[in-house]
Formats: C-alpha cells, sequence, structure tokens
C-alpha cells in the first residue's frame, strides 16, 4: 500500500511537471492569439471575398444585438450572435481538449458542443466529452449558480441537472447542460494560463451557421457568467486587444492581452467612460459627434433623458456600444446622415454604386491609397483619429466604399474603426482606452 501510494505522488509529480500551466489568480498578466474566422478558410479566398463576407455579417449580427438591446428579456436572456469575426484558441477540461471558438464582447456565456450532440452544427474539431474530464461538474438546480447565472435555465426536478437555452435572432439556438470547468488559454507570453470552476454552457442541440472552425463561443462581456467576469480580480478587470487588417496578404494573428499586459498607456492614448446600462453584456460609450476634415458634426446629447424611445435613444449617454464582432460601424441614422454629406462634399472622386450592393457611398478608386477626408470620432473625453483603413474599405478592385452605415436602434463602434488600435478594457475604471498601434508587430 505504502509503494502504490508513494508511485501515485510520483505520478501525480510528473504530471505537475510536465503542464506548463499556471493558475490565473497567479497571473501578473498574459496574452493570446486572436485569429480572424476568413483566414483560416481556403487559400483561395482573396481579401476581397474577405471584405465582403464581413460587411455582410455586419449586418446580421447588428440586427440580433438591436434585438437583445430591447428585448423584454433582455436583463435575463443571452442572446448570442450567430456570427462572429475571430476566433479564439483554448482548452477545456482535464487533461486538456483543445478547441476554437468565436471569441465575442457582445455576449456573455462560453459554451461549447458537447457529447452527445443530438443536433449540432458541424465542426472541424471533436465535439467535446465531459465524461473524459476529470473538472467537468454538472451544475445542480439546487445550487445558486442555476438560479443566478442570468441565463434562461430549467430543471427537471431539484435533483437534476440545470440546463440553458439560447435564443437567436436568425432562429438559431443552443441548448444543453450547464456546468463548471477548467479553462486553459494558450499564452503567447508565459506558460499556459488555467481558469478552474468557470460556468460554461455543454451544448448538446444546436443550429446555426457559425463555421466549421468554431465549436462554440468565448463570452467576453460584461455579464455576471462572462469569461471576463469570473476571471475578476485576477486580471485587475483589464484586458485588451489590437486588431490586424484582415484584407492584407499572409494575415498575422491579432492580440489579446489580459491583466497586467492589458494595460494602455503612454503618449497618445485617449480614454473614455463605459457608461453602466441594461443589458450589463454591452459595453456602452457615448459618441459626442464626428469631425469630417474640418467639419464637425455633433450629437445632441440629452443627459437627463432615460427613454428607451428609438428616436431619443442616441441623444443619451451611453448611445454606442463598442464591439469586436462587427465590422462595420453604425451610427445614429441623423448623424450618419450628416457625415454622408460631409464626405461627399469634401471628396473629389467620382461616385459609384457599391459592385457588391452592400454599401451606400463608394468611389471609384484604382489604387489603395485615395485622397479622402480625415475623420476624426468623438466620444465623451476621447478624441479617436481614425486612418483611411479604418473609414473607409475597398469592396472591389475599383470601389473605396466609406465604411459607415445607418443604425435603426443599436448604434455600434465596429472592428474596423479599431483596427491598428490598441483598444484596453479598465473594468475597475470603467474606461476604454484607444491607442493608435501597429498591430502586426505587436
Amino acid at each position: 500500500m505504502k509503494l502504490q501510494s508513494i508511485s501515485l505522488a510520483c505520478l501525480a509529480l510528473i504530471l505537475v511537471i510536465s503542464m506548463p500551466r499556471f493558475l490565473v489568480s497567479q497571473a501578473a498578466g498574459f496574452s493570446i492569439d486572436l485569429i480572424h474566422r476568413d483566414s483560416l478558410q481556403s487559400p483561395s479566398l482573396d481579401s476581397l471575398q474577405r471584405v465582403t463576407n464581413s460587411l455582410q455579417r455586419s449586418f446580421n449580427r447588428v440586427n440580433v444585438l438591436a434585438q437583445d438591446h430591447y428585448s423584454q428579456r433582455s436583463a435575463s436572456t443571452e442572446i448570442v450572435p450567430d456570427r462572429g469575426e475571430y476566433l479564439m484558441r483554448f482548452s477545456l477540461g482535464t487533461p486538456p481538449v483543445t478547441t476554437l471558438a468565436i471569441a465575442d464582447t457582445g455576449s456573455d456565456l462560453t459554451w461549447i458542443q458537447c457529447k452527445p450532440c443530438d443536433r449540432c452544427f458541424k465542426q472541424k474539431a471533436p465535439f467535446f466529452e465531459p465524461k473524459g474530464s476529470s473538472t467537468y461538474n454538472p451544475v445542480s438546480c439546487s445550487s445558486n449558480t442555476c438560479t443566478d447565472a442570468l441565463l434562461r435555465t430549467s430543471c427537471n426536478g431539484p435533483k437534476g441537472t440545470c440546463t440553458y437555452a439560447i435564443s437567436y435572432g436568425d432562429r438559431s439556438f443552443s441548448k444543453g447542460d450547464l456546468a463548471t470547468e477548467t479553462i486553459t488559454l494558450g499564452s503567447t507570453t508565459r506558460e499556459n494560463a488555467s481558469i478552474p470552476n468557470v460556468i460554461i454552457g455543454c451544448g448538446h442541440l444546436d443550429q446555426g451557421t457559425f463555421g466549421v472552425d468554431a465549436s462554440g463561443i468565448v463570452g467576453l462581456g460584461g455579464g455576471k457568467v462572462s469569461l471576463i467576469t469570473q476571471m475578476g480580480s485576477s486580471i485587475k478587470g483589464k484586458f485588451s486587444y489590437c486588431l490586424v487588417p484582415f484584407f492584407g496578404k499572409n494575415v498575422k494573428p491579432s492580440k489579446m492581452s489580459f491583466g497586467n499586459e492589458a494595460v494602455v498607456s503612454g503618449g497618445g492614448v485617449a480614454s473614455t467612460p463605459i457608461v453602466t446600462k441594461m443589458p450589463k453584456t454591452f459595453y456602452f460609450l457615448t459618441l459626442e459627434g464626428i469631425t469630417v476634415g474640418n467639419q464637425r458634426l455633433d450629437l445632441d446629447l440629452d443627459l437627463s433623458s432615460s427613454s428607451l424611445n428609438d428616436s431619443k435613444a442616441s441623444h443619451q449617454e451611453g448611445n454606442i456600444i463598442i464591439d469586436s464582432g462587427t465590422t462595420l460601424t453604425f451610427l445614429p441614422s441623423d448623424l450618419y446622415d450628416r457625415v454622408i454629406r460631409a464626405v461627399k462634399s469634401q471628396t473629389k472622386l467620382r461616385q459609384i454604386t457599391d459592385p457588391q450592393g452592400i454599401l451606400n457611398l463608394c468611389y471609384l478608386s484604382r489604387g489603395n491609397v485615395a485622397e479622402v477626408p480625415k475623420i476624426t470620432v468623438h466620444f465623451r473625453g476621447a478624441d479617436v483619429e481614425l486612418k483611411p483603413i479604418n473609414s473607409f474599405v475597398k469592396t472591389s478592385q475599383v470601389s473605396l466604399c466609406l465604411a459607415f452605415a445607418p443604425a435603426d436602434v443599436l448604434a455600434i463602434y465596429g472592428n474596423l474603426a479599431q483596427m491598428d488600435f490598441l483598444v484596453g478594457y479598465d473594468l475597475e475604471k470603467k474606461t476604454v482606452s484607444f491607442k493608435p498601434s501597429a498591430c502586426s508587430k505587436a
């Protein structure tokens, strides 16, 4: 018996030594890769096809996010967009099983497809097997986690497993078991970071157009069950990303950082407050106006109003969300109309119709660099000067289009406007910071 105990102790020691991981609670900070979803597809997918795919997905996504914002169930129901733009590689369980999922700042619950999968969307990776993990623990119906998770949950009895159901704006859905599990993030700067007892969804009935590379969603929103919230004080409420432009050749992964490595500092940093509103999933900012060339166009903010009436929402604090999963920037419609007029009056290029039929204002441009007006976005306390790649996008070999669209309900600051900026979230200080950066060299 003593020999057996010594053998088990030695085996445990070998396993610990062979696993280069640290608990995230011990982390000073770490970084991971974000992979643009189209970069994993066939090499024949050129940069213009990537742009077209992303622009089309923007309109799908904004409709879903807007439904979540104004839904009567938004405070208690997770509505995950059916498509995001960036994938995160991580491992789940013990021993760790590597997978890819959509990194989404517009949702909270992290979930992947699990065995048995009764009716699931196609994915390249094998379905996760909960029985193969020693750290997988189903959430019981009698636990506070089941009732306090701010999700749509149900039970067959107090001794049963807590189940979740996620609705989608395009009739896609995910249903499965709520559980706690260890997530390991593959750090690019030090050992892999392990986060124990993360609340996740183990999907057994999932339908939607997620793409074969993704196994589910990594929720990076501000809600109670998001991965960011569950990491809590261990990352000091800080995360950041630096998005590499995805429309060139040999696109490099983007970087996402946590904890001390997510601090955005130095010259050129502009910071704006995060406004606390419902649903807590979203990161709301206050857009004050936009400058086109030398012409400033302001929103007339009514800070005394709290109405959710569509016509007034764009004139309140927290009138726009920042989202890494939406490509285009969607402006309040009245501001968008004025921006369109200002760009037209200051652009000498010949106006044409978008060959893809997606964007409203396009110009004939055969080169990569065109004479377009400089655009600056004015958030509360932060002026963010955009480069041409942030405000205009080529949709064909001869067309250059303004990368903004009108928002019928929910205004969104999209990822084109964020590319080649280090964007840092400090949830303790409640700020988002922007710093111009060459993200491909980060």
